[in-house]
C-alpha cells in the first residue's frame, strides 16, 4: 500500500513557475515508477510526466516537454514536478500516481493516487 500526498499548488501569473511535491509513505518507494497527471474542469485527466524508480529515466508529452521537469528523492520518498513558463492552459488539479511499471501514460494503469493539488495560472 502506498499513500501519496501532494503539495505546492497555488496561484501564479503566466510565465511564472511552481514546484509541486508528492510525499509517499512506505519503504518500497523506489520500486515504483511515479507520474504526474492533471485534470482541468470539464476535461479528462491527462498524463504530464513520469519517472522510473531509480530516477534515471523520464518521459513527457509534447505539451509540457522543455517546460516541466520531474525528479525524485528516494531517500525522502518524494517526487517533484518543477513547472516553468506556465500558461493559463496549465491550470488544473495536479495528481501524483504510482505504478510498479515504468512508462505508463494511461490513468487506468496506475495503482495509487494522491488527492491532488490545485494549480491556477492567471493571464
Amino acid at each position: 500500500q502506498v499513500q501519496l500526498v501532494e503539495s505546492g499548488g497555488g496561484l501564479v501569473q503566466a510565465g511564472g513557475s511552481l514546484r509541486l511535491s508528492c510525499a509517499a509513505s512506505g519503504r518500497t518507494f523506489r520500486s515504483y515508477a511515479m507520474a504526474w497527471f492533471r485534470q482541468a474542469p470539464g476535461k479528462e485527466r491527462e498524463f504530464v510526466a513520469t519517472i522510473s524508480g531509480s530516477g534515471g529515466v523520464t518521459y513527457y508529452p509534447d505539451s509540457v516537454k522543455g517546460r516541466f521537469t520531474i525528479s525524485r528523492d528516494n531517500a525522502q520518498n518524494t517526487v517533484y514536478l518543477q513547472m516553468n513558463s506556465l500558461t493559463p492552459e496549465d491550470t488544473a488539479v495536479y495528481y501524483c500516481a504510482a505504478s510498479k511499471v515504468y512508462g505508463r501514460t494511461n490513468v487506468v494503469q496506475y495503482d495509487y493516487w494522491g488527492q491532488g493539488t490545485q494549480v491556477t495560472v492567471s493571464s
